[in-house]
């Protein structure tokens, strides 16, 4: 998914780069609300996942290949504007220390990896607990699903871009039928992903779950009972 130096001309790539910035400022000031000093570590964990996970790719039809975006993931595991701000830090060091992406197609990246994931992703998310039941499993299905249509959804995203400044003479349609269907299935790869993890932490630490706040009973420690059968010991 990551576009390359030159793939979009200069005055689309500038005007993504301006929606990007404008759209990483916001997610910093809202970031400030979703996090304390709790969930900052957990947000900087997911952000070096995500990092790690993008340079992993794995096979997909026709010979192609895809990587996890992290968009939906990052957004559930710690909410939507820190989703977006620690995307876009991943993408912004993949720029900077190995040119994955390149500099000049960095705003278009942040647009499609992670404001548009994050949004529709979360977005998706949200929609599908409101009429879920209040469990665990649902938490985890919900995932999956956000995940599965946040990368179709970015890559509908780019051929709306391409169709606009696109530099390569390749006819739109080609572009859209090429990108669609390839990342439908790395979507399924992408929500695979999400959903085993997100299901990781709800087994663990359900609290951590910033998309499953509210929704889910506290999880009773698991030091709980142990303690005080261990008190109930000391006192005969």
């Amino acid at each position: 998914m990551h576009v390359p130096d030159g793939f979009i001309d200069a005055p689309v790539s500038i005007a993504a780069g301006a929606v990007a910035v404008a759209g990483v400022g916001i997610a910093l000031r809202g970031a400030r609300r979703e996090l304390d000093d709790r969930t900052a570590p957990l947000a900087g964990l997911t952000a070096a996942f995500v990092f790690a996970a993008q340079m992993l790719n794995f096979p997909v039809a026709g010979g192609t290949s895809g990587h996890l975006l992290g968009g939906a993931l990052a957004a559930i595991l710690v909410g939507p504007y820190a989703g977006m701000v620690a995307v876009s830090v991943v993408l912004i060091l993949q720029a900077l220390l190995f040119a994955d992406g390149g500099l000049s197609a960095l705003g278009v990246n942040i647009i499609l990896m992670s404001l548009v994931t994050v949004a529709v992703g979360y977005g998706t998310f949200r929609l599908l607990l409101r009429v879920l039941p209040k469990t665990r499993a649902s938490v985890s299905g919900a995932a999956f699903v956000a995940a599965l249509l946040s990368v179709p959804a970015s890559a509908l995203a780019f051929t709306l871009i391409y169709a606009v400044g696109g530099t390569a003479d390749v006819s739109i349609g080609t572009v859209a039928a090429a990108m669609l269907g390839v990342h439908v299935l790395i979507g399924i790869g992408e929500a695979l992903i999400t959903a085993v993890t997100v299901s990781s932490v709800l087994a663990v630490r359900p609290d951590l779950v910033y998309g499953a706040r509210g929704l889910l009973k506290p999880a009773e420690l698991r030091t709980a009972r142990p303690a005080a059968s261990q008190v109930r010991g000391e006192a005969t």
